[in-house]
């Protein structure tokens, strides 16, 4: 299979633990928020095949003349692409939240005042074409194939989907190494302790390593959304309301200089 359609051959294992999560407790489920979730997650699967389709070919020249190294796969070597995929993704993250250019895709993921398995597919269609495939080329040049590549990281999104819930055990072992639930709805709070921490795909060790790690706190119960805009239920509102906001703030900046500077400088500078 593809590694572009992996999360596509996923939908029914997602619907299913979406069913299951709203018979459970129904987990701040609307119809309308369930309908536009699943619209923005279609439209930014499209666009990510779109993407893929176009750069798959840059992929493979890079893959043929810049890879550093030859590596015959084999368990560890696997094993060694998924530690270091995940690692790039913790700084892509991260990244995110602290660069204006990238925050207006990935603002989308956080402006849902609700925790549960359909916010995972509220994603923008705008993502891949902000730059998220950058910071996978440092293992293609180190001699990983693009096929490879791209398959672990429709794995490691995959299994962010389940981090998406407030119903589950808090899985305190399990959670000294790995991203789990307790973890991520941490991230999705806008509360101020929890504000910019917690940005794991699958290993927690990279915010425990890099000084964004944070426990929940009894008397911060986490709440949930962006606290510079309105929650809407509008597609056209999530997805281009924040562009529509940093280009307002660049036509603002005198200089060209400004306005470039703006494009990579913290979601807290905008107006």
């Amino acid at each position: 299979m593809q590694a572009e359609y992996i999360l596509l051959a996923l939908g029914p294992v997602f619907a299913m633990a979406i069913l299951l999560e709203y018979h459970k407790a129904q987990a701040g489920y609307t119809f309308k928020e369930l309908i536009l979730n699943a619209s923005l997650a279609l439209s930014h699967q499209a666009t990510d095949l779109l993407s893929l389709t176009l750069l798959m070919p840059f992929f493979h020249w890079l893959y043929q003349h810049g890879a550093i190294f030859t590596f015959e796969l084999n368990g560890y070597t696997i094993l060694a692409a998924f530690i270091l995929q995940d690692f790039l993704y913790y700084w892509f993250h991260r990244a995110s939240h602290h660069c204006n250019w990238l925050w207006a895709a990935h603002v989308v993921h956080h402006s849902s005042i609700n925790m549960n398995f359909s916010t995972a597919m509220r994603q923008s269609l705008f993502y891949p074409m902000v730059g998220m495939w950058l910071f996978w080329l440092p293992l293609i040049l180190l001699g990983y194939s693009p096929e490879l590549v791209m398959t672990i990281v429709a794995l490691n999104l995959a299994y962010q989907f389940f981090v998406h819930t407030e119903h589950a055990p808090e899985l305190k072992w399990f959670g000294k190494i790995f991203n789990t639930p307790t973890h991520h709805c941490l991230h999705h709070a806008h509360n101020a302790c929890y504000v910019d921490k917690n940005f794991a795909g699958v290993l927690i060790i990279w915010d425990k390593l890099f000084g964004t790690f944070v426990q929940p706190e009894s008397s911060h119960p986490p709440k949930y959304g962006v606290t510079d805009r309105l929650y809407s239920l509008s597609f056209v509102d999530v997805v281009f309301t924040p562009w529509l906001v940093l280009i307002r703030n660049m036509q603002n900046q005198p200089r060209l200089r400004d306005k470039l500077n703006l494009l990579v400088s913290s979601p807290r500078k905008l107006g």
